[in-house]
């Protein structure tokens, strides 16, 4: 058994997103995501095989869907189901606070 906290062992500085699998099997995935002022770059965009299910345990955070152009702005304790093959991008996060996700892949 191992035990641990999703807010510890966090970089002072990230140069890009950090993404930690936490658990997972062949038909689920939990990974912690960090955040420090990072977003998608321009031209690109997720379109993810699986649903993910996320939850911002901390921080802030804007989401756009390219359907519908579509702007969803989360904070602490948001969470939001993203369609498997629902092309999306991280528009912005804060550079105040980590912003740290919790994301469910199944």
């Amino acid at each position: 058994m191992k035990a641990g906290n999703l807010f510890d062992n966090i970089p002072a500085d990230l140069a890009e997103e950090l993404f930690e699998k936490l658990a997972g099997n062949e038909a689920v995935t939990i990974e912690r995501i960090v955040s420090q002022g990072h977003s998608t770059a321009k031209d690109q965009w997720y379109d993810q095989e699986r649903n993910e299910w996320v939850i911002l345990l901390q921080g802030r955070a804007k989401l756009g869907f390219e359907e519908g152009g579509e702007i969803v702005e989360l904070v602490t304790g948001d969470h939001l189901t993203i369609p498997a093959h629902t092309r999306h991008k991280v528009l912005w996060t804060s550079d105040e606070i980590d912003t740290i996700w919790l994301a469910v892949h199944y």
